[in-house]
């Protein structure tokens, strides 16, 4: 519960700081570091995932993020399963080239929907502590 309790808060303070540069006036440089914020925030996401379906007890055969995304979906701990393989999908295709009209199409999602279902799991993550 450590690793998952420190790893939540990690979590929270990457959207934090991903909510930060979304509220900063829109430009290159901004776009880029909403994206790279993006990057790191999802990867805490998955993981924080992963470490608490291991604290329930669940067990998962890879480990991969799409399978720790079914998994959390399977136990409610994100609404949209659809929309995480998006956001997973954004994540990859962002760390494995870089091309204008994808990274603008990227931010505008994180912007519009993304840093949403991120918030949302904080919230679900935060009522755990006081379960």
């Amino acid at each position: 519960m450590k690793r998952f309790e420190e790893r939540k808060q990690d979590l929270i303070n990457a959207t934090n700081r991903l909510k930060e540069a979304l509220n900063e006036e829109e430009s290159e440089l901004m776009i880029d570091a909403v994206l790279h914020r993006y990057e790191f925030t999802f990867e805490l996401a998955w993981k924080t995932l992963k470490d608490y379906l291991e604290y329930l007890g669940v067990s998962i055969n890879t480990g991969s993020p799409r399978e720790v995304i079914k998994e959390s979906f399977a136990h409610e701990l994100i609404s949209d399963g659809e929309v995480w393989i998006k956001m997973m999908l954004a994540r990859n295709s962002l760390s494995h080239l870089y091309d204008e009209e994808t990274s603008r199409e990227v931010y505008e999602e994180i912007k519009n929907e993304y840093i949403y279902q991120i918030e949302k799991l904080v919230e679900t993550l935060e009522k755990t502590k006081k379960e």
